[in-house]
């Protein structure tokens, strides 16, 4: 979730190099003669280049060639995304698989049928001329965080067998202002946010990302009803093979994809730059070796093991059968 900043007006034109890298793959396929079925894709906050692969896929008619007409809509603090999916108006959300252990421990038909973030985005952010590198630094630190996040930060140090009492935790709005004034030494963040918005005011900063530390939650995860897996396969894996496409393109030219979002919402308050770093800084959270070795949005069972273990120190306990991995077999399959 990324805090918006003003919109520079200059122009926004792609050069030649970054429409081939969006525009190749629409050139060689051909578009399907068909009625395209609509669906809706509930997204898990504001437009920004967080979802910038599914900005490509609509924007390059991926979702076209597999079939689907495909309607993007945003989320933010009064759009969850769990209601839509349940009632059927959205076929897949973006969610997290914490939320979705939540609403199927209460009740909700879920499935998380693909993961888009390998890596969870959350991190502890420091100033570089005092950093917080290891969980172990965090001992006689301050930690400025929101209160709802306290399970977060005990499951790290539940993790890395760190005294929690030795850190002093101190309430704070979702703003790096604390930390470069000197109010706390360290803040629990998204690795795509704050952090990114200190760099563009000059500030160096040292990122510690949970998930390297044994945190293990995946993050933007695709959602989707038990139903719409029983009687709405095809257009399941359609979806995913348009998202499939998507992040594709994004892996290759995340500068074009940040010029993309921000020409597609120019209403949206984007800074370009800002969004050209958090595409940047978002690669290494999507990608890794298993992507490389088996797809876009892979998981593997030892990956949902982990989630478990973490999951349950977060008081959110599940089983494996969360996790469904059938469709994107389906779609790696057909090639």
């Amino acid at each position: 979730m990324t805090p918006t900043t003003p919109i520079r007006r200059e122009a926004l034109t792609p050069t030649r190099r970054e429409a081939l890298v969006l525009g190749a793959a629409a050139l060689l396929t051909p578009r399907l003669a068909r009625a395209a079925t609509p669906a809706t894709l509930q997204l898990s906050w504001l437009h920004s280049v967080q979802f910038a692969g599914s900005y490509i896929a609509q924007s390059r008619g991926y979702w076209g060639d597999a079939g689907l007409d495909v309607t993007l809509l945003p989320g933010g603090p009064n759009a969850p995304v769990e209601p839509p999916v349940v009632a059927g108006t959205a076929l897949v959300g973006i969610s997290a698989a914490d939320y979705t252990a939540a609403a199927v421990n209460q009740g909700a038909p879920f499935r998380i049928i693909g993961v888009a973030m390998q890596k969870n985005p959350f991190a502890i952010a420091s100033l570089a001329a005092n950093p917080v590198a290891d969980p172990r630094d965090l001992i006689g630190r301050r930690i400025g965080m929101a209160l709802a996040n306290m399970p977060v930060l005990e499951a790290l140090c539940a993790l890395n067998d760190v005294d929690i009492a030795g850190i002093e935790v101190v309430p704070t709005q979702y703003d790096a202002a604390p930390l470069v004034q000197g109010q706390v030494d360290c803040l629990l963040c998204w690795a795509t946010d704050l952090p990114v918005a200190m760099r563009m005011q000059g500030i160096d900063s040292t990122v510690m990302l949970l998930a390297d530390h044994g945190y293990a939650v995946h993050s933007q995860t695709y959602i989707a009803t038990q139903d719409s897996l029983a009687n709405r396969r095809a257009d399941l894996v359609a979806l995913m093979k348009g998202e499939i496409r998507g992040w594709g393109d994004y892996h290759a030219g995340p500068e074009a994809a940040a010029n993309l979002t921000v020409q597609m919402f120019p209403d949206a308050g984007l800074d370009l730059e800002t969004q050209k770093l958090q595409a940047e800084r978002q690669v290494p959270l999507m990608f890794s070796d298993l992507t490389d070795a088996q797809g876009f949005g892979w998981f593997t069972d030892d990956t949902v093991a982990a989630n478990i273990e973490t999951l349950a120190l977060l008081g959110k306990p599940v089983s494996a059968d969360l996790w469904d991995r059938s469709i994107l077999e389906e779609v790696y399959g057909a090639g």
